[in-house]
């Protein structure tokens, strides 16, 4: 398909701004997949709030400049669709990683995160980062615990005298009978 140099542009420009937006790139490899497993794809990406885009590598070269994902410039090679995660880190990345799951022709070439490029196995631990919610959760988690257990040392001493108490009256209640 021959596009218009204003179709270039636009793309281009479309690319960019998803690339200054998000916060990882997973560029993966897709020869070999149909185009129905490609839409599947694309369409677990789209309920994930990932964007995803199949684009020229020339074109992803140009997009990504002045971007923390021009580190992945070298990668660039072959028929690849670049996943972008706009708010958790770690969505592309498992989305990528549930899709290689069915479909192994699915290749991951190169991850970026932080002006950073990371190897391809990474994509295990980027996918398992936890998103902003289940931080914050940890987190109240980790704050939470020591008011608990401080909480159970003051309030044990009442709740062994009152078991104390419990079996003594238990201990008389069946003496009595």
């Amino acid at each position: 398909m021959v596009l218009k140099l204003e179709d270039k542009k636009t793309i281009v420009n479309e690319v960019t701004e998803v690339a200054k937006q998000a916060v990882s790139l997973v560029a993966a490899e897709y020869s070999g997949l149909t185009v129905a497993q490609l839409t599947g794809l694309r369409k677990s990406a789209r309920e994930s709030g990932v964007y995803m885009r199949v684009v020229r590598n020339t074109l992803a070269r140009r997009a990504l400049e002045g971007t923390q994902f021009a580190c992945i410039q070298q990668e660039l090679s072959g028929p690849l669709v670049l996943a972008f995660s706009k708010e958790h880190p770690g969505a592309a990345a498992r989305i990528i990683k549930a899709f290689i799951k069915e479909n192994e022709k699915l290749k991951v070439k190169a991850l970026a995160l932080d002006n950073q490029l990371l190897p391809r196995e990474a994509l295990d631990t980027l996918a398992s980062l936890p998103t902003r919610e289940e931080a914050i959760a940890q987190l109240m988690h980790v704050m939470k615990a020591p008011i608990t257990k401080l909480v159970q040392t003051l309030a044990e001493p009442h709740a062994k005298l009152v078991r104390t108490i419990a079996a003594i009256r238990d201990a008389r209640q069946v003496a009595a009978a």
